[in-house]
């Protein structure tokens, strides 16, 4: 192996292979954002690497691409025990060395620690230096040390006068972000996006969902809103356009958010009962119940939907609000099978009645005043007294509103309706008597 190959390969080590944070160059230049950094350091003359660290450097790099790193170890641990021999250069590059079998070896702290004394060493190479820094940066962000993160990122940039590449402006971020630094985590994720769109090229996933959860973190659901737009517009998954819908609530865009949901329902993006449920909700708040209710029902009848009273009450409050009075009688009937209380019998009575259905009426409103919990007694015995006047039951009808007039938000209607019934009763025992 000639001497350069070594030394570039050594070089190499510093950058781990790739990064295990973001993908893309691990060298590059400076953000422009007015961020605190160290100060740069002062360059020093770089000592050459005499022939006989080479020799054992190259050893041991031998041995470990041959798949033994204990005698790659062993090799550099005969090195360290010269240590006061050599120069800042070689010493560095055998703690780099180091550094990358510790990397090898899943052993991050070590690896850390190995990086560490690299830029300990003051007379070496910029380039290595800048590529351990940045190295040291994206292995603590992988052990969560996020302000050692920092510290490294800002080392790295002080000392280079390169422009930002995209990808190291996306290590910036994430590590402001998880900093809870999010102003900062955003602007830097911002100039990420803007260099590719530059280049005509799409942003990566990942990136603007960093994105979204910086606008978040910072209470601006509107940009929030637009970075879902651009998922759903460039990724196309099932969960965006949920997300998305959600999105539109939020800001008040209830036509958008309907919009948004019910592409993902004809999209076959909506499976969960829950986003069904929030459909459902949607429609009936935009005024289409009759849709609410076939959604519910089709999705109750294939088991998609848990049939309990709370989506039972729903899917009946929307064919009632559809005037579809037919269609919610076998919900309220199935409602009241598995209800504690006399609500669904309460609907039911309504429901009857407005059918012209007077026995079932009658018997659905007298079983949801013993069953009790209603939440409009006084109606039940308006249902009764009107049910039983149409079938001319007079009498039973005037009781029934006598009863009513006990509640004073019917007791006025209630009034109404027995004079009108006496009357009626009045006239046809008149009619009966000639």
């Amino acid at each position: 192996m000639k001497k350069s190959k070594l030394i570039m390969s050594l070089v190499a080590a510093g950058v781990l292979y790739g990064s295990p944070i973001v993908s893309g160059d691990f060298l590059g230049g400076v953000v422009k954002a007015a961020e605190a950094s160290p100060a740069k350091r002062a360059s020093k003359k770089v000592p050459a690497m005499r022939n006989r660290v080479y020799t054992q450097l190259a050893r041991a790099q031998q041995l470990a691409d041959g798949g033994d790193k204990a005698a790659g170890f062993g090799v550099l641990d005969d090195v360290k025990e010269r240590i006061n021999q050599l120069n800042s250069y070689e010493k560095a590059m055998m703690w780099n060395f180091y550094g990358f079998m510790h990397y090898g070896n899943d052993d991050i702290a070590n690896a850390i620690t190995s990086f560490e004394n690299v830029i300990a060493e003051e007379a070496i190479p910029e380039s290595l230096y800048l590529s351990t820094v940045y190295s040291l940066a994206q292995l603590a962000m992988q052990q969560q040390d996020y302000g050692k993160a920092l510290g490294f990122l800002q080392q790295w940039r002080a000392n280079t006068d390169k422009e930002m590449q995209s990808g190291q402006h996306i290590l910036f971020a994430q590590v402001y972000y998880q900093d809870k630094k999010y102003a900062d985590a955003l602007n830097h994720i911002n100039a990420a996006i803007d260099m590719v769109k530059a280049k005509d090229e799409t942003p990566k996933e990942n990136w603007l969902i960093l994105q979204r959860a910086a606008y978040y973190e910072l209470k601006q659901p509107e940009k929030v809103t637009e970075v879902m737009e651009e998922l759903v517009r460039l990724y196309q998954k099932p969960q965006y356009w949920i997300q998305l819908a959600g999105m539109y609530g939020e800001i008040g865009e209830e036509k958008k958010q309907l919009g948004a949901m019910e592409t993902a329902w004809q999209a076959g993006y909506i499976s969960k009962s829950s986003d069904i449920i929030m459909l459902a909700q949607l429609y009936l708040f935009n005024q289409l119940p009759y849709k609410a209710a076939k959604l519910l029902d089709d999705s109750i009848a294939k088991g998609i939907v848990i049939a309990d009273e709370k989506r039972i009450q729903l899917m009946a409050q929307a064919y009632v609000m559809a005037k579809e009075d037919d269609k919610a009688i076998p919900a309220l009937i199935k409602g009241a099978e598995i209800a504690e209380n006399g609500k669904f019998d309460e609907q039911l009575a309504q429901a009857y009645l407005n059918t012209e259905k007077w026995q079932q009426s009658i018997d659905s409103a007298k079983v949801a005043l013993k069953r009790g919990d209603l939440d409009n007694e006084g109606n039940m015995h308006l249902a009764l007294g009107m049910a039983n006047f149409n079938l001319g039951n007079f009498d039973e009808a005037i009781a029934a509103f006598a009863d009513a007039q006990a509640f004073k938000d019917v007791a006025k209607t209630a009034k109404q309706w027995t004079k009108y019934v006496e009357k009626e009763r009045d006239y046809q025992q008149r009619l009966a008597m000639n």
